[in-house]
């Protein structure tokens, strides 16, 4: 997790792909929009690559939700119903439904899941809290994927939330707010990374050298935060030619 532009599914990508490297099968998922998977080169048998479709299951949980209706209510209520439907919280729901039913139906040895940004995955955490309760209000029953999905989410033994941020004031201040949520929720985090250092590349270029030393306080800080617990990724030259199809 992280905000926008810190480079979140590349270190999804990376993850996945040494495990993979261990001979364990992964399925590498993202909950993003904008599908940033699909421009990466994966060609490792072991990891499966899929896609949660806002549009698509946005579209199955409504006609599900109104087939159900239909055959147990009034018209009048299944009208109240299709409207409910059409509010904002509905997206997030169905999301969050086709996240929780991707990982109840994983025959993989571990799941890495692409996060949309801070924001976008925020929405989805709050429903982890709140799906229920918005359930009762058009179908009335809470599938039990979903039902599964947050001791899971919650038990550090099964999952491992992975902060990323970039060695800069605003990308660590986003993530400290996202901590501070995922404190709250009670959901397993622990290891940060911050991706794109120049500082870890060792340059000794003049002209990098302010960028190398502006990094030292927010490396600290996160070393700090993350009590010794974290990664430093390198900023990549030639990333576009290692690691996209594009």
């Amino acid at each position: 997790m992280g905000k926008g532009g810190v480079g979140k599914t590349t270190v999804a990508v990376q993850i996945a792909q040494k495990i993979a490297a261990q001979h364990k099968t992964v399925h590498l998922a993202t909950t993003d929009p904008a599908d940033h998977l699909k421009y990466f080169k994966i060609t490792s048998p072991l990891i499966k690559v899929s896609h949660i479709d806002e549009k698509k299951s946005l579209k199955e949980y409504q006609n599900e939700v109104l087939t159900t209706a239909k055959k147990t209510m009034k018209s009048n209520d299944v009208d109240y119903v299709a409207e409910d439907l059409r509010s904002p919280c509905t997206q997030e729901i169905a999301v969050f439904r086709a996240f929780a039913e991707l990982v109840a139906q994983n025959d993989s040895d571990v799941v890495v899941v692409d996060t949309a940004p801070t924001g976008h995955t925020l929405l989805l955490l709050n429903s982890t809290q709140s799906y229920a309760q918005e359930v009762a209000h058009t179908s009335g029953s809470v599938p039990q994927a979903v039902v599964n999905l947050l001791p899971r989410l919650q038990d550090p033994k099964q999952t491992e939330i992975v902060m990323v941020t970039l060695p800069e004031a605003t990308p660590v201040y986003e993530s400290i707010r996202l901590d501070d949520d995922l404190k709250r929720a009670s959901l397993a985090h622990t290891w940060w990374v911050v991706n794109q250092s120049m500082l870890a590349t060792q340059t000794t270029d003049p002209c990098l050298l302010a960028r190398v030393q502006s990094e030292v306080k927010w490396i600290d800080q996160v070393k700090e935060l993350s009590n010794n617990y974290f990664a430093v990724m390198q900023w990549q030259p030639n990333y576009e030619k290692t690691l996209l199809t594009v």
